[in-house]
């Protein structure tokens, strides 16, 4: 039914065919047959496309995809080539500048993380245009509940970051562990001069994986 096409597969064998994955299917179907929905069906699960299972240094959560026009491609936070950075990923930048010294690129394209080892996972991973949290309670927070728990039974330690309250909410699924939790405001600019700005996630990353030998280049090259 799904083909992620790598470790993904193995780890989540049988999770396709569970009650829960085949009613938020059905309803999948209806929304992308009588409304236009973010992303692409072809690219709703390119965060554990870019990403392998055995990949993932750290994990980035946000809540659900862009809805306008043209900016979720399965990857939270990241817009295509060529759309105008959304609030929320201006910020990002500005903490990353702010943090390592490291400038904001002309586009919003966050796969050269994902490339890296940083899963970028919405917990709802669907949306429909101009409608936020609308395919919320549909049966996504499940999966996206188990791919985190999943993770977080790897013995290879690695980072969490969640930022604003629905993905500080996930903090139990991984809490108590080998892995580094770190938490702090929505990067959102209602939240970020909350928390989200000073946070040192990025530094505090890669001191923790600097540990095992790891570690994540921040920057991002032109497209």
């Amino acid at each position: 039914m799904v083909n992620i096409g790598n470790d993904w597969d193995e780890v989540l064998a049988g999770e396709f065919d569970k009650e829960y994955y085949l009613a938020l299917r059905e309803f999948l179907k209806k929304e992308y047959r009588n409304y236009t929905i973010y992303p692409s069906m072809h690219d709703i699960f390119n965060a554990l496309k870019y990403t392998p299972y055995k990949a993932v240094k750290a994990v980035i959560l946000g809540q659900d995809p862009y809805h306008g026009p043209g900016q979720a491609h399965g990857l939270c936070f990241s817009v295509q080539q060529g759309v105008p950075k959304p609030p929320s990923l201006v910020n990002i930048f500005k903490e990353l500048d702010s943090e390592l010294g490291i400038r904001a690129p002309a586009h919003g394209c966050l796969a050269d993380w994902a490339k890296q080892g940083v899963l970028l996972l919405n917990t709802v991973l669907t949306v429909r245009e101009g409608a936020a949290n609308s395919h919320k309670d549909k049966g996504w927070e499940t999966f996206t509940d188990r791919v985190i728990s999943l993770l977080a039974r790897r013995e290879e330690p690695m980072a969490f970051l969640l930022w604003g309250a629905n993905a500080k909410s996930k903090a139990p699924l991984v809490a108590g562990g080998q892995h580094l939790v770190l938490t702090a405001a929505h990067p959102s600019p209602l939240s970020a001069h909350n928390g989200f700005f000073g946070c040192g996630h990025f530094t505090q990353t890669n001191a923790f994986l600097a540990q095992f030998g790891g570690g994540v280049d921040w920057g991002i090259g032109s497209l």
